[in-house]
């Protein structure tokens, strides 16, 4: 990407709060000092609830940025409960011939492997307001090294195997609750031969437990070819127990490859991955991108 490109900033999820328009111009002066130049869409903070406008009028807001050649990526900075509502009204032939890359986290989830499972299209699991973050410094070196010189250093991570030598095959998934929000819709993605990363802000052992039966159940354990777990909020904070390692080895078996990292999920030191991109991990800790 080059200096000046003009990239979108969209709210598929939940709307911001009012009181967020502070943090969301600081965000806007972030990106711009970084040389980019971005633009908002519509339907970003609350007007009727949690909602920014309908999921017809989220879905043509992130539409009209697909069909503008000029932008480059399109950053979406919500999070929630609500993406999913805008997944019908989407036009993925469109999608798939853009040239612009959706990036996003959390609930976003949902239109990130919904776009793959439909397009085969490349999205980025990531929060882009990491900029304006704690780790502010050490996000925007690896946003502006990845994007300007090509370094890959967003998507380079620290994992360790804990079960098995290895694991190869496409990345798909990310926040387990809201990917289980596709589970027998059209856009639950093919998880024959794939890599399945897990992550989760909230939820303890029941809830968890719940999501793995549910995976269980629908045979994604015996399609898969490994599992990598990012980080999980709650579950670490609570130090609880059974722990979530203990909890995927249980439900998924002793024979599935796992990996484990502290780099990828909703933490603000959080490492981007492309949903939709081959990766390969081995045994030894070490760096991936």
């Amino acid at each position: 990407m080059k200096k000046g490109s003009k990239i979108a900033i969209v709210g598929c999820s939940n709307g911001q709060p009012q009181k967020n328009h502070e943090k969301l111009e600081k965000l806007y002066s972030t990106l711009s000092e970084l040389g980019l130049t971005p633009v908002f869409g519509d339907c970003i903070y609350e007007k009727e609830s949690v909602f920014s406008g309908t999921g017809k009028e989220r879905a043509e807001v992130l539409m009209n940025f697909y069909r503008d050649k000029e932008i480059q990526a399109i950053f979406d900075i919500s999070g929630g409960d609500i993406a999913n509502e805008i997944l019908p009204y989407l036009d993925y032939e469109q999608i798939a011939e853009s040239d612009a890359v959706f990036w996003g986290y959390s609930d976003l989830t949902t239109i990130i492997n919904a776009i793959f499972s439909k397009t085969g299209k490349k999205s980025v699991l990531y929060q882009v307001r990491n900029l304006i973050s704690k780790d502010a410094p050490e996000q925007i070196a690896d946003f502006s090294a990845t994007f300007f010189r090509g370094t890959g250093d967003l998507f380079s991570f620290q994992y360790e195997m804990i079960q098995k030598e290895s694991m190869q095959g496409i990345v798909v998934g990310g926040n387990i609750r809201c990917l289980l929000k596709l589970a027998g819709t059209a856009y639950w993605p093919d998880m024959n031969g794939k890599i399945l990363l897990l992550e989760s802000l909230g939820g303890l052992v029941p809830q968890m437990t719940a999501y793995l039966n549910q995976l269980k159940q629908i045979g994604v354990f015996e399609q898969i070819n490994g599992i990598l777990m990012g980080t999980f909020t709650k579950m670490e904070e609570e130090d609880a127990a059974p722990s979530m390692t203990e909890l995927v080895k249980r439900y998924a078996g002793r024979e599935l490859p796992i990996a484990k990292t502290e780099k990828i999920g909703h933490g603000t030191n959080a490492k981007g991955i492309v949903i939709g991109q081959e990766i390969e991990l081995k045994k030894k800790k070490q760096t991936y991108f």
